[in-house]
């Protein structure tokens, strides 16, 4: 026998003993997996396996008691776990931990859970610490995010498995990925629960019991249809990643799984309004239109019915707030800012990637469900048949109601049906699309939302989508100025938040050069997982006074304080050079010159359709922005008193 055979035998029995011992090593350490799990012994101290939550707004704490119950219905008893309650230092110890890891800002995990995130960071990443370190932990994770922040999308999530990786622990599932955008999370991470609990059960072959059809995006692999699927993936433990297999196998980690993938699709574009996202608006009150955009009735528009007063813009422009329909063609905003009443219940996205409505069919289905909700209040003490009539006829569009209107690619078609209709539009934009304002044809008045005065406090309170915001908002302000319509800056004054810039506000004035400036203080609306605002951050009118004059003398007769509204806790400022003629203020709207004006196709300004400004709605009247023909209506507010 020849060297070469001789030398090829002896190979070939040292892989065979290494891949006998390597099924040994493997059947062990399931068993002692699938044992510590079930604990038999009574007698025995066994700490149980441990499931994390890593959560902001709740949404992954909701998520992992969830996948809690379903173990323990199964016979599988976890700790559930906050990471701040946890001493990281602990986790050599641990056999098998779960995770459900949420991203907050910049693509860092949440304020409870930095201590464990820094911890295991840094312990990846020091020499001293090894490759050995969490040898004995099996993990799997899920992470829970938003897509639309791009790059950073569940980062905490994919770090964990990295760093958990590099310290040697096994990954016995690879990454699973639910974007809170799509609407979807839920079936995803009922889908990772099927395989986590079948893989502790059956030590590795899971079944998605389901049957859908679940693939990576990332690479195309099945990671759970069928019994053909896994044959044709290879051995039944494919979905296990041991140490020995780190270099050769990276888990799957981009958008990873996504559950019935052609659901709520046409033509490749998802409905933006899943189910999920519906009944939350619903429940809202929201009436939906189509697939992306949305209706609902103003709290002014059924008090100026009832003869009670009207909102802000009755008193600042002329509004007929009775006759005033608030709506939007695109409920997805590119920012989360931190004041949203609407409590970040809608979607988010840096662009429109949805099916896209007509416009046309919008503005029918919004009129229609608007005057049914008018309808509705009939018979309601105030309202008259007159102020009825009215207002099943609106003369008025706030297209402000949630979302970034502008991002809807047929706005210009929108807005020119409703001024067709002689319906004004009011539009508001948040300042993160530039060329939309530069392409954006004539509205009746165009809003910037301008929510911080520098780039720190901007990121802090707007939380935007995009990593160049600051810039976009910059550009946004100098489209703006370009205008021949009215314009508006749109300031809300969160109390400890940036109301303590006015040098700062006072720069961007020449920015965009606006025609009014409108300071309104913000709106408290409960605190909730998303937003830590309380009553405290709410200004008094006093302060949104105080602040309003502090920034027109900062203007040095640029501007001056026009009117206010005491009741909005609103203020508005306003260009002397334009609108204030022989010491007398014209912020008011003549809307049938404004509707005949682009009805002729010539170009024309904002001083070609301004109005006088009645005297009861000029700053320091004694009505405080109250139009006299309403009826003031207090309510009568009981508060418990300690003798009670």
């Amino acid at each position: 026998m020849s060297l070469s055979s001789v030398s090829a035998r002896l190979t070939l029995l040292a892989l065979l003993s290494a891949s006998t011992f390597y099924c040994f090593y493997e059947s062990r350490r399931l068993r002692k997996l699938k044992l510590s799990l079930q604990n038999p012994n009574p007698n025995r101290s066994v700490s149980k396996p441990k499931l994390f939550f890593v959560s902001q707004t709740g949404t992954s704490k909701a998520l992992a008691q969830r996948l809690c119950d379903l173990l323990a219905i199964n016979d599988l008893a976890f700790d559930l776990v906050d990471p701040k309650d946890y001493e990281p230092e602990d986790l050599p110890k641990e056999t098998l931990v779960l995770i459900v890891a949420s991203t907050w800002e910049d693509g860092k995990a949440p304020e409870s859970a930095k201590f464990f995130a820094n911890w295991l960071a840094e312990s990846a990443d020091d020499f001293r610490v090894g490759s050995l370190l969490l040898s004995n932990c099996n993990f799997a994770v899920f992470g829970v995010g938003s897509e639309a922040y791009g790059a950073t999308f569940n980062s905490v999530a994919r770090d964990f498995s990295k760093q958990m990786r590099a310290m040697g622990a096994r990954e016995v599932l690879p990454v699973w990925e639910g974007d809170v955008d799509s609407g979807d999370v839920d079936e995803v991470f009922d889908a990772w629960s099927v395989k986590v609990v079948g893989f502790l059960k059956r030590g590795g072959v899971v079944e998605n019991g389901g049957g859908e059809v679940l693939v990576s995006e990332s690479d195309g692999e099945s990671v759970g249809e069928d019994e053909d699927s896994e044959e044709e993936g290879g051995d039944e433990g494919s979905d296990i990643v041991d140490v020995e297999d780190i270099a050769g196998k990276a888990p799957l980690r981009k958008k990873t799984v996504t559950v019935a993938e052609t659901n709520g699709k046409l033509n490749g574009k998802k409905d933006m309004v899943t189910p999920a996202i519906r009944a939350s608006l619903e429940k809202q009150g929201y009436k939906i239109i189509g697939s992306h955009s949305g209706v609902k009735i103003c709290r002014w528009t059924k008090s100026q019915l009832r003869g009670r007063g009207g909102c802000y813009k009755h008193s600042f422009y002329g509004i007929e707030s009775h006759r005033c329909m608030e709506a939007t063609p695109s409920l997805a905003c590119a920012n989360k800012c931190i004041f949203c009443w609407r409590h970040h219940t809608n979607p988010v996205g840096k662009s429109w990637q949805w099916k896209m409505d007509d416009p046309l069919e919008i503005v029918n289905s919004a009129i229609d469900l608007h005057t049914n909700m008018i309808k509705q209040m009939k018979g309601v003490p105030g309202v008259t048949l007159e102020r009825l009539m009215e207002g099943l006829s609106p003369r008025h569009c706030a297209l402000s109601l949630v979302g970034e209107p502008i991002m809807y690619p047929e706005i210009n078609t929108l807005v020119d049906e409703l001024h067709r209709r002689r319906i004004s539009t009011f539009l508001v934009t948040n300042a993160q699309f530039p060329e939309k304002i530069a392409m954006l044809r004539p509205v009746t008045q165009l809003y910037v939302s301008v929510d911080a005065a520098t780039k720190d406090s901007l990121k802090a309170i707007d939380r935007p989508l995009f990593g160049d915001f600051w810039e976009r908002f910059i550009d946004s302000l100098k489209a703006l100025r370009e205008k021949q319509q009215r314009t508006v800056y749109r300031l809300t004054l969160v109390k400890g938040w940036n109301t303590e810039d006015i040098d700062a506000y006072s720069k961007l004035f020449s920015v965009g050069k606006p025609d009014f400036v409108e300071i309104k203080g913000v709106t408290y609306c409960g605190t909730s997982a998303t937003s830590k605002l309380t009553m405290e951050n709410v200004p008094w009118h006093s302060d949104v006074k105080a602040f309003s004059e502090a920034l027109a003398l900062r203007s040095q007769g640029e501007y001056e304080v026009a009117c206010e509204h005491v009741h909005s806790c609103c203020v508005l400022l306003a260009k002397t050079d334009k609108f204030k003629v022989n010491s007398k203020w014209f912020t008011w709207i003549d809307y049938e010159k404004f509707h005949n004006l682009v009805a002729s196709g010539k170009p024309f300004s904002s001083m070609d359709y301004m109005a006088a400004t009645p005297s009861w709605a000029v700053y320091g009247a004694e009505e405080g922005g109250f139009d006299p023909g309403q009826s003031r209506y207090k309510k009568e507010r009981r508060h418990k008193s300690s003798t009670d």
